[in-house]
């Protein structure tokens, strides 16, 4: 086929794409979808097959999938021009009870010819507890609602009684809207579609789809065979279940390269939990999918034919594949573990692709009644646990940037709309001071957040990991660990309450004051060997104290107002920055 017009169709789908994303972000009502932008979507043919995908936040790209494959197999002809369908279950497909997908089939001559998807996390799904994080949840009911493959338009009309069950199941309106704002995108993304399709007929766009899926399946082999054949294995604990604050999982790895395919094999990783703290498989794919696309150093497509040369292996049973009808909320987050452990795994395969740990996410969900507004409320606090990413070979890690399975994506709210749509009052919010793991590239910084509950009976639902020396960011090649992840509670009668990881603290007085720690990622490589510029640049901007200069990067300060140092490395005066 011509390759200019492939690459013409190819990048009119990212358009596509594009302005699907545009709606939501312009239209939807929750901060997590305007500000947090904790969305992707996605173009598929009629069998569900990924054709192109714009991830906003990378976990929700490949974890859709196996959920539209769901729902396009279970209605099967019962499709028609004009409906729309919505689900989230993890047994049929789904990632996580609180990201719903909105689906709309796209007929060409009467012929359904592609979907257009958007996966989108809501602020409430229901369940025991507001915001749908539930970390005493042993099964997927005490978790939300579940939805299975449903139709909500039937040829273009709603279904008043299925509309009215699904928000009648959830505590907040803005679900709704955003419901309509999701079924707007898949509109506008159907309607260019439709205009594609009469420009240049089905034959000539799915002839186009397949020149784009063999290319890239090419350039996926290419990236595989650059690396070393062998077999690589390694090991990531994970702390507490939700149950048992005690409680040690294990996720192990094995990756074997063979030429030009790749195998991840997760046998070994700890059973299924009692508690929340499962993996549904879509998940743990969308994680490999993830580290594979960090690792490849290049720009590929994101589509179906990537994983024509990637095995993806997941004992069922398992807390990254569990069986129904296991409880799942934090599934989506282990995506931080199941990323770093392959890292760790290839660190010497590819000692210059891959990057020290990231820090592992550590966050908390706030609900109550805002007396003023008289209405309940519900927030992510995105600010609080956006820690460092690790170093990599010939740069620091980004500071600020949040879970690993977002990239760097998932935006932080701005601080007044924080205090707007809830009733805090923000007294911190900044770098936390060697927080960074020390190496010749640190670590990224992370940051000490600090608010004051302004109503009674607040409530944190805490949901995360990296608050032991174990299991916080590890540095590489000889760089150290960042720093640790905490959250506490500073009561007004003068008692302090140190949360667990997994945690559900209720009944928070007025001016209760919530301090939070986001560690920072992994060094990498030997800090003797960062230049002493660099070091005497992070202590007069504050991201290193003098005392972390001298005890691991073997820098001493004689005249820090001048910014002087005397190296113990030479000792002798090195600069005057």
């Amino acid at each position: 086929m011509d390759q200019i017009l492939v690459s013409i169709l190819s990048n009119r789908l990212k358009a596509i794409g594009r302005q699907m994303g545009v709606v939501i972000e312009r239209s939807a009502h929750s901060p997590l979808l305007v500000e947090g932008r904790d969305f992707s979507l996605g173009i598929y043919d009629s069998t569900g097959n990924l054709i192109e995908q714009t991830e906003y936040i990378p976990i929700l790209g490949y974890a859709a999938s196996p959920g539209v494959k769901a729902v396009v197999s279970y209605f099967g002809d019962d499709v028609h021009e004009g409906d729309v369908y919505l689900h989230n279950d993890p047994f049929t497909g789904g990632n996580q009870n609180s990201d719903w997908k909105v689906l709309k089939p796209v007929f060409h001559q009467n012929e359904c010819v592609a979907w257009t998807v958007i996966t989108a996390h809501q602020a409430d799904v229901g369940g025991a507890v507001p915001g749908s994080y539930n970390p005493n949840a042993t099964d997927l009911w005490q978790e939300g609602l579940r939805i299975t493959p449903l139709k909500i338009y039937d040829k273009g009309k709603i279904r008043n009684d299925v509309w009215d069950l699904i928000i009648g199941n959830v505590r907040l309106p803005i679900v709704g809207d955003d419901i309509h704002a999701m079924i707007g995108g898949c509109t506008v993304g159907e309607r260019e579609l439709k205009i594609l399709f009469e420009q240049y007929s089905k034959e000539i766009i799915y002839e186009a789809v397949e020149e784009i899926f063999n290319s890239t399946e090419r350039m996926a082999k290419k990236i595989i065979k650059g690396m070393p054949n062998g077999t690589y294995s390694a090991s990531w604990i994970v702390r507490d279940d939700g149950h048992n604050h005690e409680a040690e999982m294990k996720i192990d790895v094995t990756i074997e390269v063979e030429d030009e395919h790749i195998t991840f094999d997760f046998e070994g990783t700890s059973p299924q939990t009692k508690g929340y703290v499962n993996a549904p498989y879509p998940v743990t794919l969308s994680s490999v999918m993830i580290t594979f696309f960090m690792l490849s150093e290049q720009e590929i497509a994101h589509n179906e034919a990537v994983q024509r040369c990637i095995t993806v292996n997941v004992p069922e049973g398992s807390m990254l594949n569990p069986k129904y009808p296991a409880a799942s909320g934090f599934g989506n987050h282990l995506s931080d573990q199941v990323c770093s452990v392959i890292m760790l795994a290839l660190s010497e395969a590819l000692p210059e692709r891959i990057t020290a740990g990231w820090n592992t996410l550590l966050s908390s969900i706030i609900n109550g009644y805002d007396s003023k507004k008289e209405v309940a409320y519900v927030d992510i606090l995105l600010n609080g646990n956006k820690g460092g990413s690790g170093g990599t070979h010939g740069t620091d890690g980004y500071d600020h940037i949040g879970l690993i399975a977002s990239g760097g994506a998932l935006a932080a709210q701005d601080p007044e709309m924080f205090e707007m749509v809830n009733p805090v009052f923000l007294t911190k919010y900044e770098y936390s001071e060697d927080s960074a793991g020390a190496g010749e590239w640190r670590g990224g910084l992370g940051v000490d957040t600090a608010f004051t509950f302004l109503d009674d009976g607040g409530q944190a639902s805490i949901f995360g990991d990296g608050a032991t020396e174990d299991t916080r960011a590890p540095g590489t090649l000889g760089g150290k660990s960042g720093g640790i992840n905490s959250i506490e509670l500073f009561y007004p009668n003068n008692q302090v309450y140190k949360t667990h990881v997994k945690d559900l603290v209720s009944d928070i007085p007025k001016d209760t004051i919530y301090k939070q720690t986001a560690g920072g990622g992994g060094g990498y490589g030997d800090p003797t060997k960062r230049p002493v510029e660099k070091v005497a640049y992070d202590v007069r901007c504050g991201y290193v104290s003098e005392k972390v200069a001298l005890e691991e990067y073997k820098v001493a300060f004689q005249d820090t107002k001048r910014g002087i140092v005397d190296s113990i490395r030479t000792q002798e005066l090195r600069q005057t920055v």
